[in-house]
């Protein structure tokens, strides 16, 4: 299974098409949107091509793939226009992990859910990886309103066996200057960082 993760998209028309890009270039099985799918909220600024009604009709072209967590920014009207389920926090068994999906804004690193092993979040903009009380936190930033990816901690892909690809939204320069601790990829199995200017 290939599973594409993507986080605050809040209603940039501008990342949607990148989005579909790389829907397009990977193919996933299933597309995992951990809410703030419209709306910009209101301590954002204006994303880039603010248009809701597009992102919309482009994510429901995926619909019969698109796992979705609501945010704190979605809405019931945000169901009207969306053809798959804005629903609660998703659980998936992956690789042997138990994986817990949310938007972030209630479960994070400061309260982790019991009986997981990876936590993979939004809501903060901030992307990172690192481990806390044996469970791996994944936090997968903003496409759209990103702070940035500064540090993956150890073990964050400790025994990822079935990992075959990182796509990081930055240059091979960028990944380079991330902070990763000795042990980030112990026993990953092999596995390619693709960034926008190559593997």
């Amino acid at each position: 299974m290939k599973y594409i993760v993507v986080s605050d998209i809040h209603g940039s028309m501008y990342y949607t098409r990148r989005i579909e890009e790389i829907i397009k270039k990977e193919n996933p099985d299933n597309i995992i949107l951990l809410g703030d799918l419209y709306y910009h909220g209101p301590r954002n600024p204006l994303p880039l091509e603010y248009n809701p009604m597009e992102v919309a009709n482009t994510l429901n072209k995926y619909k019969d793939k698109i796992i979705c967590i609501k945010g704190n920014c979605d809405a019931e009207v945000d169901q009207m226009i969306s053809q798959f389920e804005i629903g609660n926090d998703y659980e998936e068994l992956i690789s042997g992990k138990r994986f817990y999906f949310t938007h972030g804004h209630k479960f994070n690193e400061n309260n982790i859910p019991s009986n997981i092993d990876v936590l993979v979040y939004g809501h903060f903009h901030t992307g990172f990886i690192k481990e806390n009380e044996n469970v791996i936190l994944v936090n997968s930033g903003s496409i759209t309103l990103p702070k940035t990816l500064n540090y993956i901690g150890a073990n964050a892909f400790k025994r990822c066996l079935s990992l075959r690809k990182i796509h990081f939204e930055g240059t091979k320069s960028q990944w380079e200057k991330i902070k990763k601790e000795e042990n980030w990829c112990v026993d990953a199995g092999k596995f390619v960082i693709s960034c926008t200017d190559g593997d």
